[in-house]
């Protein structure tokens, strides 16, 4: 069997120019560096609607080892096409940001990163009064958790796509592992060394779209780094310690085949939270790439549930 041939971009080789992709999808879309207060160089992008103003602001956050130039895209043009702008960045290590590749040594720092960047989108004159809600994948899902409890009246909901609220013990390395690694860690905790299996194969359903997964040209294919790991562990193990003191507005979704995030604690975020304003969505068989990795009927039925919690607050449907 042939290699298939490398993609320019996600969706394929034409149109080659991302902007003529933009205008055919019937959006417009841009890209920008962003200094964040730490002086950290990180990637944005904004994808917004072209005849309408927007009804929302949507801030997104990616997951560990994705980034937004990829398969990502794939939900804010449609979020876009739906009437929502939408803002994402990727975070420290990853994608086109500064940093060392999939290292990230403080999630606080992190936060402040996202906190800054979401606000100053916030402030600008075009998106006075709107409704602004956070969107998280995986990774992403527990720093909008995070991002929350920073300022818990800041948002007016937050889409939570298979959060990371605790590191699934399907992927957790074994005894004595763990207790190995956090003493490496102490002198070496950049070292890629963390025993995992590959998080495609784990998160995509589809043949054919774990091939356009791997095409990513800024994909980290290294094995998890050591301080990356410990870090995760901690900022993980805290909020599920935190997870009923959530108070913002919020839908939680979640396949009962997920092998990387933790359904259980999915389950308890929406039976512990103290908000009232709360949804859960489980997808029968569905794995964690809720809204690329499965087959495209399964993503409209996650896509189209989003769209419908979104438009219970936003006021008005969309086509």
């Amino acid at each position: 069997m042939e290699n298939p041939p490398k993609r320019l971009h996600f969706w394929g080789n034409t149109p080659e120019s991302e902007e003529d992709y933009y205008k055919l999808q019937g959006i417009r879309a841009s890209k920008s560096q962003y200094t964040s207060p730490r002086g950290l160089s990180l990637f944005t992008r904004s994808w917004l609607p072209l005849s309408s103003p927007p009804r929302a602001i949507i801030c997104m956050v990616h997951g560990y080892g994705n980034d937004i130039s990829w398969t990502f895209q794939s939900t804010p043009i449609f979020l876009a096409q739906m009437g929502f702008a939408s803002f994402a960045l990727d975070l420290e290590g990853h994608g086109l940001s500064q940093g060392l590749k999939a290292f990230v040594p403080n999630v606080d720092l992190v936060i402040d990163d996202c906190f800054s960047f979401f606000n100053s989108i916030k402030q600008k004159p075009e998106f006075h009064g709107l409704p602004s809600f956070l969107f998280g994948e995986s990774m992403g899902g527990a720093i909008c958790l995070l991002i929350h409890f920073r300022d818990t009246r800041a948002w007016n909901g937050a889409i939570l796509v298979a959060p990371m609220c605790k590191i699934s013990d399907n992927v957790k390395p074994k005894w004595p592992i763990p207790e190995i690694l956090t003493f490496v860690a102490k002198f070496l905790p950049t070292l890629p060394i963390v025993p995992t299996a590959d998080l495609v194969d784990k998160s995509v359903k589809v043949a054919e779209k774990k091939i356009v997964a791997t095409m990513n040209p800024v994909r980290y294919r290294g094995k998890p780094r050591l301080g990356t790991v410990l870090e995760l562990l901690r900022v993980t193990d805290y909020l599920d310690s935190k997870l009923h003191e959530v108070e913002l507005p919020f839908i939680v979704l979640h396949g009962s085949a997920d092998g990387v995030t933790d359904l259980e604690v999915s389950r308890n975020l929406y039976e512990t939270a103290k908000c009232e304003d709360k949804s859960i969505k489980i997808y029968e068989g569905m794995m964690h790439s809720l809204l690329f990795g499965e087959t495209d009927e399964n993503v409209e039925i996650v896509r189209r549930d989003i769209l419908s919690w979104l438009n219970q607050r936003c006021g008005g449907e969309t086509k």
